[in-house]
């Protein structure tokens, strides 16, 4: 269930989202959006924290791999007990491409990327899909990312998964060049999109920009400022996501 506007308050709706942080801070960031506090849900492996209105909030872990375990025990759980979920959001806060996500902005991707996936060779990286394998990005339904932006101010871009966070000028530049739509990289977007489409659920990925994608400065990091950005994106959503369909995507 999500919270829908009507007449000043929130209120319940019966659209069923699970969104998806790597850390405590951000679920608990996503968590002040909504009034009435929170009820602790107990899974094989995770805990939910469960909105007055709805939402369950996980905080699964840094990293594709962790996030997409405890996502995919998060839509089994809901499959098995016949309330299974119609939206899965990863949020979170995010390094930015330079000058396209300046820090405190917001991003929502319309494509979420597997940065990392793949192997180094003479002539550069290869994606694994050049390999023969798998894939490498997911979208999230377009009405739902053009309704998001719209809501929230975010700018719709690629936002990239990686395995390790860029630490230097070189590799900001590399990642720039393959992948010249991309606003934004992160830790978990692809594994919660994997556990996601395995399940048939659609995918949205919003972040808050807390530092410049490159050289580790954490001088610049303005991480408490993200934080408040991502609550403050969150409280707007709900009307976006009362007002669309679940059935769209398909």
């Amino acid at each position: 269930m999500v919270l829908q506007a009507q007449e000043g308050r929130l209120t319940t709706s019966a659209v069923r989202v699970l969104v998806a942080t790597a850390v405590p801070a951000e679920r608990d960031a996503v968590a002040a959006a909504f009034p009435g506090g929170t009820t602790e849900v107990r899974l094989p492996a995770a805990t939910l924290l469960r909105t007055a209105g709805g939402y369950d909030l996980l905080a699964a872990g840094v990293g594709p791999a962790p996030a997409a375990a405890a996502t995919a025990t998060a839509l089994t759980v809901a499959a098995l007990e016949g309330r299974p979920y119609a939206l899965v959001v990863s949020a979170g806060i995010a390094g930015g491409f330079q000058p396209a996500a300046p820090v405190g902005s917001l991003v929502v991707a319309d494509e979420i990327v597997a940065a990392d996936l793949g192997a180094e060779t003479a002539d550069g990286f290869v994606p694994v899909t050049e390999l023969g394998f798998g894939t490498v990005s997911h979208r999230p339904p377009d009405p739902l990312v053009r309704a998001t932006a719209e809501a929230t101010g975010a700018r719709p871009g690629a936002v990239l998964t990686v395995s390790t966070v860029t630490g230097s000028a070189a590799r900001a530049a590399d990642l720039c060049a393959r992948h010249p739509h991309a606003l934004a990289e992160a830790m978990e977007g692809f594994g919660v999109a994997e556990a996601a489409a395995a399940h048939g659920v659609p995918v949205l990925e919003i972040r808050a920009v807390s530092n410049p994608v490159g050289p580790r400065d954490r001088d610049a990091w303005r991480i408490p400022a993200a934080l408040d950005a991502l609550t403050g994106a969150f409280g707007k959503l709900a009307p976006v996501l009362e007002s669309w369909n679940p059935h769209d995507h398909r």
